[in-house]
């Protein structure tokens, strides 16, 4: 799915599939962190 090498050429380009690639790890990451619910 994501991969570690950027796959496009121009810099401004490598930028944008960089942060697109935190963006999706971010979310994947979202989905697995436990929710904390206090204890009443």
């Amino acid at each position: 799915m994501l991969s570690p090498k950027l796959t496009l050429r121009n810099h401004n380009a490598q930028v944008s599939e960089a942060l697109a690639n935190v963006k999706a790890m971010n979310k994947v990451m979202i989905l697995g962190i436990p929710v904390r619910q206090q204890k009443s």
